[in-house]
């Protein structure tokens, strides 16, 4: 998949609102060769899905060592919206909280006192810095059971109209 048609799905109507979200889940291979799949909140910026992480964690291990990653970002109706995404980790050790990270929670339900308190424990906690994850995307698909299907499903869908005919 090329640049172009990467940028074609992830500009699609859809593909925007959930790119507007706030979780996704990262799946990558873990230093023992065993797959991961967590949620982790993140933060799209026109280009790169940018995740933040302590300093300590133990997936920045295995992302140095294998840094193809893949992402899901959906939803929780039916029939569900998918946005499957595929992309090469990068790594950034900052000082202080990245902007992303602070960002990225911005639609989560808090007060306006609870968001300064969840922000003050943040700042004491990773005094020290973060790790940016930017994940620049190399293939991209929507699903959207309107115009988009699984593809396995597609080609059943094909099967079927053969047989018909």
């Amino acid at each position: 998949m090329d640049r172009n048609d990467v940028r074609d799905v992830l500009n699609k109507p859809y593909s925007q609102e959930l790119l507007a979200r706030d979780v996704t889940r990262l799946a990558y291979v873990g230093t023992d060769g065993t797959p991961r799949a967590i949620p982790i909140a993140f933060a799209w910026n026109g280009s790169t899905i940018v995740m933040s992480t302590a300093k300590n964690s133990q997936k920045l291990a295995a992302l140095r060592a294998n840094p193809a990653v893949a992402l899901t970002i959906d939803t929780e109706v039916h029939p569900p919206k998918i946005l499957l995404v595929r992309g090469v980790a990068e790594l950034d050790y900052v000082d202080g909280i990245p902007k992303e990270y602070l960002q990225m929670t911005s639609t989560y339900e808090m007060t306006a006192e609870q968001r300064v308190e969840w922000e003050a424990e943040v700042r004491s906690l990773y005094h020290d810095g973060m790790v940016r994850i930017v994940v620049t995307p190399t293939w991209a698909k929507l699903i959207d059971f309107e115009s988009t299907l699984p593809s396995a499903v597609e080609e059943l869908v094909r099967r079927r109209e053969e047989r018909r005919v």
